[in-house]
């Protein structure tokens, strides 16, 4: 469990990273709200956005599955979850190449990982 919280922990930094870069540009470009249709602009809005759209619902189904499934199960999702995220940003932003496409696979494929054990977890409980 450890490894899941490091990992938490570094995508709640990740997230602030990318608020700060989103502010710091806002503020760069006088771009109050929305993105201008500024590509630099969009692009950063889009890569902040995306994290918080998809790592906090992977981060719960994976500690949820957690009860479930060994250490090793819950530690691979989680590392596999911050570096798709990693890579996304850094591709939206233009610092890793192909990283957009290689982080949004991996993100939907923990995704749908994780859900399928928790089905498949739930469909063993018992209900009283």
């Amino acid at each position: 469990m450890p490894v899941f919280f490091v990992c938490a922990g570094l995508l709640g930094l990740l997230a602030a990273v990318l608020t700060v870069k989103v502010g710091l540009m806002r503020g760069r470009k006088r771009i109050n709200l929305g993105d201008g249709a500024d590509a630099e602009m969009q692009a950063a809005v889009r890569a902040h956005g995306n994290l918080m759209e998809f790592a906090p619902l992977c981060l719960l189904m994976i500690y949820m599955a957690s009860d479930f499934y060994g250490f090793r199960t819950v530690a691979g999702l989680s590392v596999a979850l911050l570096v798709a995220r990693i890579l996304h940003a850094g591709g939206m932003l233009g610092f890793i190449p192909r990283g957009r496409m290689l982080g949004t696979v991996t993100t939907t494929l923990i995704l749908g990982i994780s859900s399928i054990l928790l089905a498949i977890a739930g469909l063993g409980l018992k209900q009283y």
